[in-house]
């Protein structure tokens, strides 16, 4: 089965019941990237309560300031999960070290965001995530195919808001999907 060409960075990925993948169970995924090379995103709504950014700070000899906010920290996937991404508002002016995905979130992945956020300088929002979720050529689109994953628009609002919790069920509500009459099973026509 052949998929339409659709370009799915900047989109976010709403992880299917039964998709079979318990480390994505319920999870939203923000495409930070995605062409015929593989896709690399960031899950969005699973904090890593065992993770503080002030202990974070410290073991990487960061010095918070009076401003400094408490950032929350979550898991971003299961690839690299030693390495920390910061999901931000494009407010933030980052330079190269900065991958502008769209006209409203950036990726940065260097120490010089973090110094900024121990600050108060950073992003108006931000997610801090360690490890990413990443696919091979074709094997995101294989899984969407599969019913693994439905996509929706980004908004600000569910790629940064504070209820973790709820980001999963207000992703489907966007597309006008009642969780509770998702099935497991993909079904053909």
């Amino acid at each position: 089965m052949d998929l339409p060409e659709e370009h799915l960075t900047g989109q976010l990925l709403i992880a299917m019941p039964g998709m079979g993948d318990p480390r994505f169970e319920h999870s939203v995924v923000y495409m930070c990237a995605h062409s015929d090379e593989g896709a690399m995103g960031l899950i969005v709504n699973k904090p890593a309560p065992e993770v503080r950014f002030a202990d974070l700070l410290d073991q990487l000899g960061i010095s918070p300031g009076p401003e400094s906010r408490d950032i929350r920290i979550h898991f971003g996937g299961p690839v690299e999960n030693s390495r920390g991404f910061v999901l931000h508002s494009a407010d933030y002016p980052g330079g190269n070290a900065t991958l502008q995905v769209d006209d409203e979130i950036g990726l940065t992945a260097t120490l010089d965001v973090l110094e900024d956020l121990a600050q108060g300088r950073g992003p108006e929002s931000s997610i801090l995530a360690l490890g990413y979720a990443g696919w091979g050529p074709g094997q995101l689109e294989g899984e969407i195919a599969r019913n693994g994953w439905l996509t929706c628009k980004a908004r600000s609002d569910l790629v940064f808001g504070r209820a973790n919790e709820h980001k999963w069920t207000a992703a489907l509500k966007s597309l006008g999907i009642d969780p509770i009459l998702l099935s497991s099973e993909g079904g053909r026509a």
